[in-house]
């Protein structure tokens, strides 16, 4: 059985062979933590993006689109906390030279705890079958609520060391839970250090402290700045919000597991403004939300879950993690954060320029509150790649590997194919496709026999293949093939386009 460590190298080698994902500057041996997308990897990261604006923009009235610069003013950073305290808390092993984040390294050992206690419900479910109560169980077994006292007690270690910067007990909490390095297996471990993520650059042809600006940590304090300009020019009533698209930069020291982590990604977000004391409310309406959306794509339920966090950012009241199970096991995919006037607050001090929004129901004025949706739009192309990736054995006996990518977001919707490059067939192959181009991302082949087109496209999640042979020149009907059953039928050709625009329309995402 392959494990999961085997699943991201397939996984990896899949994304490369197909032009989804490639090394950046490969023919230099590469760059570390930095990775490019393909031709196939394109098209999908897009329909992703899609997806997320169509529902975050498209389908709110009160929220609208922003795409502002990655440069901006350094105070903005001096303002946001970043300068001060956008750290990460490092740890080497003195034996494999490997450095790690401290902080995870502890989550790392909290999870295998965890696991523990789920393989102890999967013994009980097979002991007492349809008779199991899981939640009786969980509450009631000792085994389990020791283990579950440990990880509080760990957590509560944790969120102390990390709150007040303690990074001695950090070190310290390693040490009492035997934590080894996952590479030389030792316990030899360098006390614990802050390390600043930010890239800094310089601005014009001088260098110097007055010229130096940064690359963007994160696309929100864009949105802060233009809270005003987006409201007046809008003619925005709170609550509303504002969302982006955009590139972002960390000078991450423990950059790995493929484009989960990178020193240059890519991030989804939303700032929802709200009048103070609503942001609760907002705030578990946002965690719905997007919970929803999510699923929608129809990957296993037992995929995600919701972690609040152990130790909140300097500018958060409430702050949870949508959870995904990669093949890595269960990591941060989308974050929702209740951010109080933190920002805006702040922005207003170092600016000198009011940032208030006046309220014509209240009759006042006042600095909003903020709720904010963030998710990682690398991570969330990981998460659809790792759960569409199959390797299957067939009925008879044939393996194929397929990615089940949900057709809205599949990077070619139909693959056309001529069963001959002769008598007409391609002719009337190229037809079809004219006619199905402007709304749908087609691809034609006519290379190698049949079988091994079909496994092609189901090899780069085309959710349709269609054939054409020598009986769709008589009767112009032709062979329509579904990915994921094989499923093959007979239809007219002027039936196609609704065949399809009913499986591959992004309406099947966004209704309900």
């Amino acid at each position: 059985m392959a494990t999961q460590e085997d699943r991201l190298k397939d996984i990896i080698g899949h994304a490369k062979e197909y032009g989804f994902v490639f090394p950046s500057s490969e023919i230099y041996d590469g760059l570390s933590a930095t990775y490019d997308y393909g031709q196939l990897g394109a098209e999908l990261k897009n329909n992703i993006k899609n997806y997320w604006w169509k529902a975050m923009v498209q389908m709110h009235e009160n929220i609208v689109g922003l795409d502002a610069a990655i440069f901006m003013a350094p105070q903005v950073w001096k303002a946001s906390g970043h300068v001060d305290a956008f750290n990460d808390p490092l740890i080497d092993n003195k034996d494999s030279k490997k450095r790690y984040r401290a902080d995870v390294l502890i989550e790392e050992h909290i999870e295998k705890i965890r696991q523990k206690n789920n393989k102890e419900v999967e013994k009980g479910q097979k002991r007492f079958g349809d008779a199991f109560n899981e939640h009786e169980f969980r509450t009631t077994n000792p085994t389990i609520l020791r283990r579950e006292e440990e990880i509080t007690g760990i957590e509560n270690r944790m969120r102390d060391a990390l709150t007040n910067d303690k990074l001695d007990d950090l070190k310290l909490l390693i040490e009492e839970l035997e934590i080894v390095c996952p590479l030389s297996g030792s316990k030899n471990w360098t006390d614990v250090k802050q390390f600043n993520l930010m890239f800094s650059t310089e601005l014009g042809s001088v260098s110097g402290e007055s010229s130096k600006i940064y690359l963007r940590p994160e696309t929100a304090q864009g949105i802060f700045v233009n809270f005003l300009n987006v409201q007046k020019s809008g003619r925005m009533k709170i609550p509303f919000g504002i969302a982006q698209i955009g590139k972002a930069f960390r000078n991450e020291i423990v950059a790995r597991q493929f484009i989960f982590r990178m020193r240059e990604f890519e991030q989804m977000e939303m700032q929802f403004f709200v009048r103070p004391g609503e942001e609760g409310k907002w705030y578990e309406y946002w965690k719905d939300y997007r919970i929803k959306w999510h699923k929608a794509l129809g990957f296993s339920e037992n995929a995600y879950r919701f972690h609040d966090h152990i130790k909140l950012a300097h500018y958060a009241k409430a702050a949870a993690d949508i959870e995904f199970d990669f093949p890595m096991g269960f990591k941060e995919l989308e974050g929702i954060h209740s951010r109080g006037d933190f920002d805006l607050k702040q922005h207003e001090e170092f600016s000198g320029k009011k940032l208030r929004y006046f309220d014509p129901e209240l009759n006042e004025s006042y600095i909003p509150y903020v709720v904010e949706t963030s998710v990682g739009l690398d991570r969330m192309f990981l998460a659809v790649l790792s759960q569409s990736y199959k390797d299957e054995t067939l009925e008879d006996g044939t393996t194929r590997v397929v990615l089940s990518i949900p057709p809205a977001l599949a990077p070619y919707k139909v693959a056309v194919l001529p069963l001959m490059k002769k008598d007409g067939m391609p002719e009337l192959a190229r037809e079809i496709i004219d006619g199905l181009k402007f709304d749908f991302n087609c691809q034609y082949d006519d290379k190698d026999n049949i079988g091994r087109r079909y496994r092609r496209q189901d090899a780069i999640g085309t959710p349709f293949a269609i054939t054409v042979d020598q009986e769709s020149l008589i009767d112009k009907t032709v062979t329509l093939r579904e990915r994921d059953s094989m499923k093959q039928e007979r239809v007219p050709i002027q039936d196609l386009y609704r065949i399809i625009d009913e499986k591959v329309n992004m309406r099947n995402l966004l209704v309900g």
